[in-house]
């Protein structure tokens, strides 16, 4: 895994069904990465972003379509 993603240009995308609110998953695709971060801590240099694979995104998002309820151990 990538230890440093240039986040700077990252243009950081929020459910539409978040009604506007700022207590959203936000997420970014970054080359093969992608940065997923709360959207109340936009503009905090010290929050923490996630960044996970491309396909790692993919297969977490087909599971939660999928209606896949036992994600977490």
């Amino acid at each position: 895994m990538k230890s440093n993603v240039d986040l700077s240009n990252a243009v950081w995308a929020k459910s539409e069904m978040s009604n506007g609110g700022n207590n959203c998953l936000e997420v970014a695709f970054v080359g093969d990465v992608v940065a997923l971060r709360d959207s109340v801590d936009v503009g905090d240099p010290d929050a923490a972003v996630l960044v996970v694979s491309r396909r790692d995104y993919e297969l977490f998002t087909q599971s939660v379509q999928a209606g896949q309820r036992n994600l977490l151990p």
